[in-house]
């Protein structure tokens, strides 16, 4: 099998070097090329390349693996993979957990945020995993290998009235601003995820049940709210899509969402058809397009809705991520209790 090359920044292996490669002016994790001043990228040995294929095959066939959570797996594998290359490695079996704690350090070293370095060094477990499972390694090297650990930021989220200036930043009535209105109300109507929302079909929608099927993360699906200002929303939009070309190629789907050609709108057009309608609504830099998924939760909560239900909503796999949300309603009932109680300080 040929050689895979990798595009991402590469940590060099610890050496007498390695204290050249710390005083390169960038943040980047260089490989032992970059350290002898060549910018050329390092190949992976060929044994570690086929079983890093084989990984992201069993990811994408039996766990269902969503495309852009293989590219990720397939971007740390390959980092990691030349690191260990450059350190002699050829095979998978010849990792070590000290030289992957080297290879911790080395991204420490190289500035990646803590948040990064686990989710590389999780990659490595679940890669390593499949290798105890393949028969290619007795024990998982990166196992013992701890993550760094992460402060997790408190979520962004808009407030109601700031909602209701992006609602109803798309005002005309033309084919894309009302597509935009029916995707900006779904959002905070459902809690979906940009990627998400691109994936809807027609066949997905209840209008008369009131609810939409997510296909989330891990290809698990779940039922989103939709409610009566979103579904009036959708249905304008569904009287003026057939202006637009039919959809081709689409093996029976009728993606929900399309663009001026017909075809399905990506995630990347979801993205900047919100960013300009955050941009009209004078909510630049305040909001992303993650933005509305966290103002739904956060609203909801504020509202009174029990935690166990938002969760079902977002469809977190635990609940311990939902909980981030109870910290951002606590921390603003806390700010109004000092601001406004006579005897909070």
């Amino acid at each position: 099998m040929a050689s895979a090359r990798s595009t991402s920044r590469r940590p060099s292996p610890p050496s007498e070097s390695s204290h050249a490669a710390k005083s390169v002016a960038s943040p980047q994790v260089a490989g032992t090329a970059a350290v002898a001043g060549s910018e050329a990228a390092l190949d992976l040995a060929p044994e570690l390349a086929a079983a890093v294929e084989r990984f992201l095959t069993f990811m994408a066939a039996e766990k269902s693996a969503s495309p852009h959570t293989l590219k990720g797996y397939r971007e740390d594998l390959l980092q990691c993979g030349e690191f260990l290359t450059s350190a002699g490695c050829r095979r998978p079996a010849d990792a070590t957990s000290v030289l992957l704690r080297r290879y911790a350090a080395a991204l420490h070293a190289s500035g990646y945020a803590a948040s990064t370095v686990a989710r590389k060094l999780a990659s490595m477990r679940s890669f390593y995993r499949f290798g105890q499972r393949e028969g290619w390694v007795a024990a998982n090297p990166a196992r013992p290998v701890k993550s760094p650990r992460r402060t997790r930021p408190l979520p962004s989220f808009l407030t109601h009235d700031e909602i209701l200036r992006l609602l109803n930043a798309p005002c005309g009535e033309s084919v894309g601003d009302r597509r935009d209105r029916a995707i900006l109300e779904l959002m905070y109507s459902s809690g979906v995820r940009v990627s998400e929302l691109s994936g809807l079909d027609d066949n997905d929608l209840d209008l008369a049940g009131g609810t939409v099927r997510v296909r989330g993360k891990g290809r698990r699906e779940r039922l989103g709210i939709v409610g009566s200002h979103a579904a009036e929303a959708i249905r304008a939009w569904l009287e003026v899509r057939s202006a637009l070309p039919r959809p081709t190629g689409t093996s029976g789907r009728q993606p929900l969402f399309r663009n001026r050609f017909g075809r399905r709108l990506s995630v990347r057009g979801v993205a900047r058809l919100l960013e300009k309608h955050l941009a009209t609504a004078g909510l630049s830099g305040r909001a992303s397009p993650h933005t509305l998924r966290h103002s739904f939760a956060t609203h909801l909560l504020d509202n009174g809705a029990d935690i166990r239900s938002v969760q079902e909503l977002l469809g977190h796999k635990s609940i311990v991520t939902t909980q981030v949300y109870t910290h951002v309603t606590t921390a603003r009932l806390l700010d109004a209790f000092n601001k406004a109680h006579p005897r909070a300080t």
